[in-house]
């Protein structure tokens, strides 16, 4: 099975500077970054109503929490504690995808391989995974992409299903990954995680926090042990940081963290996924055509009048990092309060308030796509994904 899919393609590097926003969007100060601080505008100036804004954040704060919005690098509406960490439950996911992009990015990992071979223990226990014969198949792709086949909760879980066959959305998946990584890097993934990404971020230890394994051992071959399901508590300013990362293509004033494929990749859903069934497709509808590497998207324009390039992080208590890139936006929102009751996959509850944001922009470029229509970029990467891989 993981031969058959070794072949999934890759969008074309050339390409992605121009669907997925990996170049920065020029300004009238020049490319901007928070350094240390955001440039306040307003939203007028950087090409969007007011009205429309604050009809979202106020439906955000039904829930209470803090947001920001950043549009081609302006902060252009905050609201709450900028300050104040909040538990990002799931949302925790897309920053292990960010290490997983590190780990490609440093030559130590391919999505294609086979999880094992980095950790040879990977997937146990339970024993009786064992005796499935599927564990040598598990790829990194798979474990980044909730169809690896384990069961649903954190800790040692069985695997249910032989990997490719079925989308299950698994915490004990992903942090079967954050296992893998923390050998393959032979170090504490938050070690790594500041090193490498949070402080050339700007991003503190007063924004951002990894608790103790909660599922797993408290150590893996003698090394601190963390979790991708969950665990992380950030600031909304720490989680627009990482959104402004992916929105530059993985790239930091100058400094190349993420490989600009493997950006491209974590927000596009896979040909290999798209169409797989779903474990509980009532609580994940529609989840295999707009999930892509421990990211969600709206690749198959689910969410009506958002672009479909767009894509997010996305926590129990709607905690969010949404990254818009053909409108130059980012978007994040923390709070210990959510729209809804427990969580699930169904975007119908995302949509009072990103339809508001994407609605609020009245000028579609800031300089890359000078005269290209938003209903395009769909059409335009769909095309892409025939191109031949570079990864």
């Amino acid at each position: 099975m993981l031969q058959a899919r070794a072949s999934r393609i890759a969008i074309p590097v050339a390409a992605l500077a121009f669907t997925l926003g990996a170049d920065p969007r020029p300004s009238a100060a020049g490319n901007l970054w928070p350094s240390p601080d955001w440039v306040v505008s307003t939203p007028e100036e950087q090409g969007m109503d007011t009205a429309l804004l604050e009809q979202a954040r106020d439906f955000a704060l039904t829930g209470a929490g803090s947001g920001i919005v950043v549009r081609a690098g302006y902060s252009v509406m905050t609201w709450g504690s900028q300050s104040s960490r909040k538990e990002l439950k799931s949302a925790t996911k897309s920053f292990g995808a960010t290490l997983l992009g590190v780990a490609i990015e440093d030559g130590l990992a391919t999505l294609e391989d086979a999880a094992d071979i980095h950790y040879p223990d990977m997937g146990l226990p339970p024993v009786a995974n064992d005796t499935t014969g599927w564990l040598p198949q598990i790829s990194l792709f798979d474990l980044a992409t909730h169809s690896a086949g384990f069961d649903k909760p954190g800790g040692y879980i069985p695997l249910e299903n032989e990997p490719g066959t079925q989308w299950q959305y698994s915490d004990g998946g992903a942090n079967w990954l954050a296992d893998v990584l923390t050998v393959a890097f032979g170090e504490d993934l938050e070690s790594v995680m500041f090193t490498r990404v949070l402080t050339p971020l700007g991003i503190g230890s007063s924004d951002f926090q990894w608790r103790d394994n909660a599922y797993r051992a408290d150590t893996i071959e003698g090394i601190k042990s963390r979790e991708f399901a969950s665990g992380i508590s950030a600031d909304v300013d720490a989680m627009a940081r990482l959104g402004y990362l992916y929105l530059r293509g993985g790239e930091w004033d100058g400094l190349r963290i993420l490989p600009t494929s493997f950006v491209a990749q974590a927000a596009t859903s896979d040909p290999s996924i798209a169409g797989l069934p779903e474990e509980d497709p009532v609580k994940y509808p529609n989840a295999t055509d707009h999930y892509g590497l421990l990211w969600w998207n709206n690749n198959d324009g689910a969410l009506s009048g958002v672009p479909t390039d767009t894509y997010w992080a996305w926590g129990l208590n709607e905690n969010l990092i949404v990254v818009m890139p053909s409108y130059d936006l980012v978007v994040a929102r923390g709070s210990d309060d959510g729209w809804q009751s427990g969580w699930s996959g169904d975007y119908s509850v995302l949509a009072p308030f990103l339809q508001p944001i994407a609605a609020a922009v009245t000028v579609v470029s800031t300089g890359v796509d000078e005269g290209l229509p938003e209903s395009s970029w769909g059409s335009i990467k769909s095309r892409f994904r025939t191109g031949s891989t570079d990864q």
